[in-house]
């Protein structure tokens, strides 16, 4: 990766964000050729998903937004991450993540000698394996805890609790808290999708591998809205449409120059779900870091619509005009991180 992060920087695509004063972490400016490839990107998802398709219109919604969207879908209380601190040397990390990095071992076997080990692996001397924290090889690891990844900010002049709000952690609740605009004003009828391209912010706990993981971010998203009532080829609907976008989006990776044999399907565990998802399934690519996620495709179902309903007080219903009633309906998610996706192609 350090190759590519030195290759990207003599060429003019990535730099280290604000490097005159010494970086800022896990922030990247994309310079002259960096911004015409990344453009290149959003052009070419946007013309394949939104323009070509008659089932499919687009939408931008603000970065900012009331901070009760936040609390109705669950990311006030459940956006969060494990995180442990080094009680020596006071690195944090995700609980869930810790033995995916390299760890520091000062091996009794060789006098004490310090060793980087690889991720998960024993120490090829002692055959000790990591019990300490993976940074500085002395300190003990606290108990987990969980940490909100959103951004606070606050609207006004005064910080105060009244005004404050957050920057977006995903692009997806602009389009569902817009549902019923989009529904009356391009009178869609069942299924039809939303598509939104634009930045995302998450306070990461340990961001890295360059811009694979980053806390500023750009996204790209489709919200489609399926009648969870409808039997399509003998098959309840949202099942059929989230199989349908899962073809259609390994099809446009393939299209456009990533391998098959760099590409793979990886279905989540029912422990691994979010709790709005009825299934999941990531397309993974492989990155210099090993396989990752590329984009996940989830089935929503109806959980967001209802939510927002709730807590705003307001109709997120479709009139089904065969059946004569409002249904709430299932929304099948593609979504793509832009930087991901370029990060692919330089590969």
């Amino acid at each position: 990766m350090d190759t590519l992060v030195s290759l990207c920087k003599r060429r003019g695509f990535v730099f280290q964000s604000s490097e005159i004063y010494g970086g800022t972490g896990s922030c990247w400016d994309y310079g002259p050729l960096g911004v015409e490839l990344k453009n290149k990107i959003k052009q070419v998802w946007w013309r394949e998903f939104i323009q070509r398709r008659a089932d499919m219109v687009g939408l931008d919604a603000s970065i900012i937004m009331h901070p009760m969207v936040w609390k109705a879908s669950g990311h006030v209380d459940h956006f969060t991450d494990p995180m442990v601190d080094c009680r020596e040397c006071r690195h944090r990390f995700r609980a869930d993540k810790v033995d995916e990095v390299p760890w520091v071992h000062y091996c009794p076997a060789t006098k004490g000698n310090k060793f980087t080990v690889p991720a998960g692996e024993p120490c090829g001397h002692c055959g000790a394996r990591r019990a300490l924290c993976p940074e500085c090889g002395k300190g003990e690891l606290t108990a987990p805890r969980q940490f909100n990844l959103m951004f606070k900010t606050f609207m006004g002049p005064v910080e105060e609790d009244a005004a404050l709000t957050y920057l977006r952690p995903e692009t997806a609740q602009g389009i569902f808290v817009n549902f019923e605009n989009v529904l009356q004003s391009m009178r869609r009828k069942l299924p039809f999708g939303i598509g939104q391209i634009g930045k995302s912010f998450r306070n990461e706990i340990t961001p890295g591998n360059f811009i694979f993981r980053t806390r500023e971010f750009e996204q790209m998203e489709i919200e489609y809205f399926v009648n969870p009532a409808e039997v399509v080829d003998g098959r309840p609907a949202d099942e059929y449409w989230h199989d349908r976008w899962i073809e259609d989006c390994m099809a446009f990776f393939e299209r456009y120059g990533l391998g098959r044999e760099n590409l793979r399907l990886r279905e989540h565990e029912k422990e691994e779900l979010a709790h709005y998802a009825k299934r999941t399934v990531d397309v993974e690519y492989r990155f210099p870091i090993g396989w990752s996620e590329l984009m996940g495709i989830a089935n929503r179902t109806d959980f967001d619509l209802k939510q927002h309903a709730k807590w705003s007080g307001k109709s997120l219903t479709y009139f089904d005009e065969e059946r004569k009633e409002h249904i709430v309906p299932y929304v099948v998610e593609p979504a793509a991180g832009v930087d991901r996706m370029l990060l692919a192609f330089l590969v």
